[in-house]
């Protein structure tokens, strides 16, 4: 009996901190999980203040390529090159009304060539954006602007190894401005986006303003059957498969007063400003692993796109124009339950009278073969080529190349 007593008086104080050791643990780790973020795992990784104060989301991208170029009149070229590596940083601040977008490009393609006086081109977007309600937002920064399709979606939602003959010429890019938007959507109900935008017309990290001419760029969205499952507008190939066919067409206008640049916010710097403008029409058809598109753009100028230089020492006077001139691209494709795709895209390009002489028309066919390891996240790219550049002088110049490429991101 007294051993038993004994046992009891030892063990009921144990069990009784036992208890108090795990109530207070357990409190502990609450107090320390409370102090935490919180992760998630989407659309890249992302974090969440446990008050839900801000919202930080990192993500990457990266494409490896490889090609063999055979240009007529030229030798042959291998090139291998990382042809894009992003950061992407987005997220909100103080409330999921006020976000933020920052991406970042490190590849030589995206930064291009470091000359002096001018700014390196690593900052790709950064912009605030206020979102007050599902319908309206407002972007304050630098970002693409509401131009066509292609451009808008990213390079890494693309279906072949890159974006057209015609987006590389007539696009209008990224610039620095305030964007207003509004969009009407439902999924199986008509649907409609308003896009309008007031920017510098420079183009990217410009910073050597020395007028206050703006370029100003509208567009409007219309989706007949309602709008694309998983915002499927920004990607191409109906890799969602779509149940039901859905279609957008679009129209944009965009008018940029004295550019300082031979395509507005890209390319070399003119001789004198000039004012060009740039028209973009888009269409997209999804329905059950098909996917077509078609566009056109072009870009013109109020007066005479040529500019010229002050004459050398020897007399001699050097030209710039503006690069005017219309295109058109027709895309089509179509996904297989294995989730490879194959890609048809034809583009033709013609130069404007004014500078026909110094610049030919092309006509371009593309071939390709996809395969979608995870969505446009992890892909393989097969792409094969073909060009015919005509000159006014009537020569002709036949170009072709095989690319492969692979994608990478989170």
């Amino acid at each position: 009996m007294k051993h038993v007593s004994f046992l009891l008086l030892v063990c009921i104080p144990l069990l009784f901190s036992a208890q108090i050791f795990k109530k207070d643990s357990t409190y502990q780790n609450e107090i320390k999980l409370e102090a935490l973020p919180y992760y998630n795992y989407g659309k890249g990784l992302g974090l969440t203040s446990p008050d839900s104060i801000f919202q930080f989301n990192i993500r990457f991208r990266m494409q490896n390529r490889v090609a063999y170029h055979r240009n007529e009149g030229a030798d042959p070229i291998i090139d291998a090159q990382i042809r894009r590596l992003r950061l992407r940083f987005d997220g909100y601040v103080g409330s999921p009304k006020f976000m933020y977008v920052i991406q970042l490009g490190f590849s030589g393609g995206d930064v291009g060539a470091t000359e002096d006086g001018e700014n390196l081109d690593v900052i790709r977007d950064a912009a605030i954006i206020y979102r007050p309600n599902k319908h309206w937002n407002f972007v304050f920064g630098q970002t693409k602007l509401p131009g066509n399709r292609q451009r808008i979606n990213s390079s890494g939602a693309l279906q072949l190894t890159d974006r057209s003959i015609n987006n590389a010429r007539f696009t209008i890019d990224r610039d620095f401005g305030l964007q207003a938007n509004f969009q009407q959507a439902n999924k199986d109900k008509f649907s409609y986006a308003v896009k309008s935008a007031i920017s510098t017309g420079e183009g990217r990290n410009f910073t050597k303003n020395n007028d206050d001419n703006l370029a100003y760029t509208g567009k409007i969205e219309l989706f007949p059957f309602g709008t694309f499952t998983n915002e499927g507008i920004y990607f191409e190939g109906d890799i969602v498969r779509e149940k039901k066919p859905k279609l957008m067409v679009s129209a944009g206008f965009s008018q940029n007063n004295f550019s300082k640049k031979t395509q507005g916010q890209l390319g070399d710097y003119l001789y004198e400003p000039k004012t060009s403008t740039a028209l973009f029409l888009d269409a997209m058809l999804k329905y059950k692993g098909f996917a077509a598109m078609a566009s056109y753009m072009n870009r013109n100028t109020l007066r005479n796109p040529m500019t010229n230089s002050e004459p050398d020492e020897n007399g001699i006077i050097d030209q710039k124009f503006v690069w005017i001139g219309e295109g058109k691209d027709v895309q089509m494709s179509y996904l297989f339950l294995k989730n490879y795709e194959i890609i048809g895209r034809f583009s033709t390009q013609m130069p404007y009278k004014e500078i026909e002489q110094f610049v030919p028309k092309i006509n371009q066919i593309s071939l390709g073969l996809t395969k979608y390891l995870w969505e446009h996240a992890l892909k393989f790219q097969t792409e094969f080529t073909y060009e015919t550049q005509e000159f006014l002088s009537t020569e002709t110049k036949n170009n072709w190349y095989i690319r492969f490429q692979i994608e990478i991101g989170i």
